[in-house]
């Protein structure tokens, strides 16, 4: 009896149903089960569909040694509803499957010449308020990628989130460190194509003051930490503690934590930012770079795209580049804007607030290199509106 005792508490079975609402399939849809609510301190976890198993992943989010969140991805056709069985068990550890996503940080190597053989991985890096460790690091912040689009973070006051595009679908950050050679570019592998400068490049957001976005110059301790590399999807964290944000009513530092996370199969990036405290007073701003020539699309409700044509680098760095074609989007949840602003030169803007503790929005990019992706302006402006209805109207999830 003891044995049996034992041995049923070390497992626990969920059936999870997950449907698609929807008159339009699903494809890549992540399911996220919050592991808090289960009463199993779980080690390992198998998910099977009519006896068949998914591929899964556990993560520890907040770096304790405890999973977090469970999640796995599946696809379903219009009105479908699936039926998963979610095993957790307080033995064993994760299972290892294939990977579909992939992240990295490195600090600069200044023994090798080649931009993409650079060797010193780290998984965090904190730093006081005055330090810089942009040049110090390699592709100047993490980088993280799935078979369709990579992103990384620029770890400075700018905190700009910067794209590589990629001609086939797959992995490829580890063979070129977002620095493709002429070999590697003559192979059909992907690049750098957004010159970003001071803008907010792709969704990167900053302070308000009122007038001007403003960077995040005044931090006491910046983090940059990897929290989850996949299999089936990356968690990069950016931790601003204690920030001197512009805002009218108060001086008061806040601190402040965004995740980027990104699926396998999902071109769109997840931007969930929390803070330390409530913040009613504080405005931010947001929004994506106004690429050159580029024309707009906007529904006036928090969706806003463009598709232009320029430059990857700075004009004196062209050499052995070529202008590069792309799509952006950014979605902000309505009841987060406060005002969409007109073009500049820069940015196409957005004013967010009305924020107690914490929000979230999504990002999202193309390249026209894709052999498998948009090519004109209408294609994009297009993806972006079936974007947002499928971001407005997510599966249900039943956890019994």
């Amino acid at each position: 009896m003891l044995l049996i005792s034992m041995g049923s508490m070390a497992q626990k079975t969920l059936n999870v149903s997950v449907k698609n609402n929807a008159a339009t399939d699903r494809n890549a849809v992540p399911v996220v089960i919050d592991l808090k609510a289960q009463s199993v301190p779980v080690k390992s976890a198998m998910v099977t569909l009519d006896g068949v198993e998914t591929a899964c992943q556990l993560d520890d989010l907040d770096g304790d040694g405890t999973y977090d969140e469970l999640c796995f991805i599946t696809s379903l056709k219009k009105k479908e509803e699936k039926t998963f069985a979610v095993s957790l068990s307080e033995e064993g550890t994760p299972k290892q499957y294939p990977a579909k996503v992939y992240a990295e940080m490195l600090m600069s190597n200044k023994k090798v010449k080649s931009s993409n053989k650079h060797d010193l991985y780290i998984s965090s890096l904190t730093v006081d308020n005055g330090t810089n460790p942009y040049w110090m690091l390699h592709h100047h912040g993490p980088a993280f990628e799935n078979e369709l689009v990579a992103y990384r973070i620029y770890f400075d006051h700018r905190q700009t989130v910067d794209i590589y595009g990629k001609y086939r679908q797959g992995l490829e950050l580890k063979q070129t460190q977002f620095y493709p050679d002429n070999e590697q570019k003559a192979n059909g592998y992907g690049d750098d194509v957004l010159w970003v400068g001071q803008t907010f490049g792709l969704g990167t957001l900053r302070g308000w003051d009122g007038n001007a976005p403003q960077m995040l110059s005044d931090v006491e301790h910046r983090t940059l930490r990897l929290v989850s590399r996949g299999p089936l999807r990356t968690i990069v964290e950016v931790i601003d503690d204690g920030w001197k944000a512009p805002c009218p009513t108060t001086q008061e530092r806040i601190s402040m934590t965004t995740r980027y996370t990104l699926y396998a199969g999902k071109r769109d990036c997840e931007v969930g930012v929390s803070f330390d405290k409530s913040i009613p007073s504080h405005n931010f701003a947001t929004g994506i770079i106004n690429v050159k020539n580029s024309v707009e699309h906007s529904n006036g409700k928090g969706l806003r795209g463009c598709w232009g044509t320029d430059w990857p680098v700075s004009e004196k760095d062209s050499a052995g580049h070529k202008r590069e074609t792309v799509g952006l989007g950014i979605y902000i949840p309505q009841k987060h804007v406060v005002k969409e602003l007109a073009a500049n030169k820069d940015n196409y803007p957005f004013v967010v607030g009305n924020i107690d503790r914490q929000f979230t929005y999504h990002i999202t990019f193309c390249s026209d290199n894709e052999s498998w992706g948009f090519h004109s302006a209408k294609e994009w402006f297009a993806y972006l509106d079936g974007w947002k209805k499928e971001l407005d109207s997510p599966v249900t999830i039943n956890i019994r």
